[in-house]
């Protein structure tokens, strides 16, 4: 995904949850990071579902404010049981 730094919208992680998961019910969070590590607690933004999407609103206006550069995009779903499932999803470039 390509956005411009000055474009306010949300960036949507499709996400495949187990069977049988509610996701009105299911944390679920994003990270849009600049590094190759994994996410430091402070780097994840609560995000919404969408449907089967999670999404975080990105750009002016937001918490999370990106300038030109390439970004990793991670998830981190958190559903009933011992599982707390995190990936990384993408990349995303701010122009």
């Amino acid at each position: 995904m390509v956005i411009p730094s000055t474009s306010t919208e949300f960036v949507h992680v499709p996400v495949t949850v187990p069977a049988g998961v509610d996701t009105g019910s299911t944390p679920v969070r994003i990270a849009v990071v600049a590094h190759r590590a994994n996410p430091d607690d402070d780097e994840w933004h609560t995000a919404a579902w969408a449907g089967s999407d999670a999404r975080v609103l990105v750009g002016p206006g937001t918490d999370l404010v990106l300038t030109a550069g390439d970004y990793r995009v991670w998830i981190a779903v958190d559903p009933p049981g011992a599982e707390n499932i995190v990936r990384q999803s993408g990349v995303l470039s701010v122009t």
